[in-house]
């Protein structure tokens, strides 16, 4: 799914919850339908986006531990 990235409001970027000081997190921006989500260390990077349901559905498999780390 494509997006023109300037189109997303600037207001609704918010940083993960877990994000540590480590540099390692992601900015979420859920808007018309989509989630947009990019580098927190490089906003002016690329961004993936997909939809709010598919989002939605990964976060959930996330917080019940279907992808544990290596």
């Amino acid at each position: 799914m494509t997006v023109d990235r300037w189109r997303l409001p600037r207001s609704r970027w918010r940083k993960a919850t877990y994000s540590t000081g480590n540099g390692a997190c992601v900015e979420v921006n859920t808007h018309a339908g989509i989630a947009a989500v990019r580098d927190s260390q490089d906003p002016a990077g690329p961004v993936v986006t997909v939809s709010q349901p598919a989002w939605r559905r990964l976060v959930s498999e996330i917080k019940d531990n279907r992808f544990p780390y290596p």
